[in-house]
């Protein structure tokens, strides 16, 4: 099999390493550069981006349900909610006006706490002021860009830290709590 090795060097902070190489069977350089291998590797990276939108500011890092059925069910409305919460920005985007170079991308954090702010405006109003408010809402999307922000570092960290809560081990009714919270041990057997 012959294949075509291709390395490039990343100055921007927040990626893992600063030669990446890349192996492809993709082999004419003149159809598909060097530099094209580059930006499908930022592209990449701004796709794991968007899985933590729909994983920690949508609140999904930690699913509730029991049953494989539910958390699919539970899966599948997240996405569907992320996709409404996308849809939602790029109708807001639409009514932006044009400006000269690059147009800052909205925020998704932005967009979905505005949503969740007027939701209840929308539950309150008669269905024939609808069409009027969603509009002022798109408005209220569309100022909300990301400040300009190249090459911001996205480091990894574990955001949830084990609690100092004893394991609950026992129903309820038998479960007697430890006083000091902060010297749990496990109980001998």
């Amino acid at each position: 099999m012959t294949l075509r090795e291709i390395t490039f060097q990343t100055g921007v902070r927040g990626f893992r390493t600063r030669v990446i190489t890349v192996v492809t069977t993709l082999l004419d350089p003149v159809a598909f550069p060097t530099q094209a291998f580059a930006d499908l590797y930022r592209r990449r990276w701004q796709a794991e981006l968007f899985l933590r939108d729909i994983k920690t500011t949508m609140g999904m890092d930690i699913l509730t349900c029991k049953s494989p059925d539910m958390v699919l069910k539970e899966l599948t409305m997240y996405l569907i909610a992320y996709n409404l919460v996308r849809l939602t920005m790029l109708e807001a985007d639409a009514l932006r006006p044009a400006s000269p170079g690059p147009r800052q991308p909205l925020s998704f954090k932005g967009a979905l706490s505005t949503l969740r702010q007027w939701a209840p405006l929308f539950q309150n109003l008669p269905p024939s002021d609808h069409n009027r408010l969603w509009l002022f809402l798109l408005r209220c999307i569309a100022d909300d860009p990301l400040p300009h922000r190249p090459n911001r570092s996205e480091p990894r960290a574990r955001k949830r830290r084990p609690k100092a809560y004893q394991l609950l081990n026992k129903p309820r009714h038998l479960f007697r709590e430890i006083p000091h919270r902060s010297k749990y041990t496990k109980p001998l057997s």
